[in-house]
């Protein structure tokens, strides 16, 4: 057991660096004491109390036991001993005799010391709790202390925080000592254990911290931006793909104030802020419109879009571009149209629109492929192009009296292009390693 000044060091140490209230560290022990007592020592009865005195820190250990005319148990004592301790003790009183710590034994102590450590834990998560309860989506700072199969523990204050590992931002790398930014993400609320997750287990922080939430770029933009603060900017929407891009929708509340220009400030000094932070993230600011056609326009960005339909019934939206745009309108694996739908609200689709230009240019690419192919002039080679033989697979996938009658050529003159196209598509084939059927 602890002597006096060791308990003060240890009540001391705990209640500056740990920030555990004295009473609650002094209770903690005094029902470590009993717990470990009644668990581990068969002379004691149920009735053990344990107290320090608040003012020397003397740990008392106190049991009460029945006047008996002999010892007959744990529970019991003889009059004779009793009456040495209260001179009018009678067969049949109760009465309380201090037990000297050091005899609960070594077993007693060591349990007593895991108790301590249990209640103190506890101890600070409830103060933790606390604290903490009405501070979720803010941005704390603090400094890594360890990493275990990428979780990272992080010391904020005095309090140490967990940020999962499925939490961070990917690719980003932090070693023991790094300085930190994330925002509470959640706290465990001690009395609550059905929200005990694997991240709540017994021996983790009570408090999650998050990179990868879209929160955590919120609350970015409301740091940074004034007008975000102050509410004459108004955050919309945030779709997040953490680590490659977020995009969020911005509208002011003051038609004097542009939301997109006050969230990328003076030459880009706002956002790129924001961006350092999340390590290079890309960040599409977006301006939300009531207009869902305006506002997947404005959100499918920097895609030009041939044309917008709705299908409020559906809640789909189906975007049309020009076949150069489709890439940029999907994004690296479709990650621009899978943001969109997810700022929106809606299911957003992209295909590509074929316009009469785009299909009159390949067919004149058509004529001059079926001219140098067949070694005919261009009227020639226009006039199978008119008639739907583009290529040469096209002409043999044809019967030659359907071939022939289609084109509108003299029957010499079809019947050598249609013996021309199976002579060409047949040393294709071999050119393939395949055998040709004709």
């Amino acid at each position: 057991m602890a002597t006096n000044n060791d308990l003060l060091a240890i009540v001391n140490y705990i209640e500056r660096e740990r920030g555990v209230d004295r009473e609650v560290v002094l209770g903690a022990i005094e029902k470590a004491v009993k717990k470990a007592a009644d668990r581990n020592n068969p002379n004691v009865t149920n009735d053990l109390r344990v107290a320090i005195d608040r003012k020397t820190l003397t740990l008392h250990v106190y049991d009460t036991k029945v006047v008996s005319d002999e010892d007959v148990g744990p529970g019991y004592i003889s009059v004779a001993r009793a009456r040495r301790l209260k001179p009018d003790a009678a067969e049949g009183d109760t009465i309380e005799i201090e037990i000297p710590a050091a005899k609960l034994g070594r077993i007693v102590a060591a349990a007593t010391r895991q108790g301590i450590t249990d209640a103190i834990r506890e101890a600070e998560r409830d103060n933790t709790f606390i604290e903490y309860k009405n501070r979720i989506g803010e941005i704390v700072s603090g400094q890594v202390t360890a990493e275990h199969h990428r979780d990272l523990y992080v010391l904020v204050g005095k309090t140490e925080m967990l940020l999962p590992g499925k939490e961070r931002i990917p690719m980003e790398e932090f070693k023991s000592g790094d300085s930190i930014r994330a925002i509470i993400d959640k706290v465990r609320d001690p009395d609550d254990t059905s929200k005990r997750s694997n991240s709540f287990s017994a021996h983790n922080p009570a408090v999650l911290l998050s990179r990868s939430s879209p929160e955590f770029v919120r609350t970015l933009f409301r740091l940074e931006v004034s007008e975000i603060a102050d509410g004459v900017v108004e955050i919309m929407g945030i779709a997040r793909d953490a680590g490659y891009r977020t995009k969020i929708a911005v509208r002011t509340h003051d038609d004097k104030v542009d939301p997109v220009g006050a969230c990328v400030g003076l030459k880009g000094a706002r956002v790129r802020n924001i961006v350092r932070e999340l390590n290079g993230e890309k960040i599409d600011i977006v301006r939300w419109s009531e207009d869902m056609k305006n506002y997947v326009t404005q959100a499918l960005a920097p895609a030009k879009l041939e044309s917008v339909e709705v299908d409020v019934a559906r809640g789909s939206v189906h975007a049309t571009v020009a076949p150069g745009e489709y890439s940029k309108a999907i994004g690296k694996r479709g990650q621009n149209v899978r943001l969109t739908s997810k700022l929106t609200g809606w299911h957003v689709e992209v295909t590509k629109a074929m316009s009469l230009a785009s299909f009159e240019d390949q067919k004149a690419e058509a004529i001059k492929n079926l001219a140098e192919t067949f070694s005919v002039s261009t009227a020639v080679a226009t006039q199978l192009a008119d008639a739907g033989f583009l290529t040469v697979d096209g002409i043999v996938e044809s019967d030659e009296e359907g071939f022939i009658a289609s084109t509108g050529l003299d029957e010499v003159t079809a019947k050598g292009l249609y013996a021309a196209a199976q002579a060409v598509a047949e040393l294709t084939a071999q050119a393939d390693g395949e055998e040709y059927e004709g």
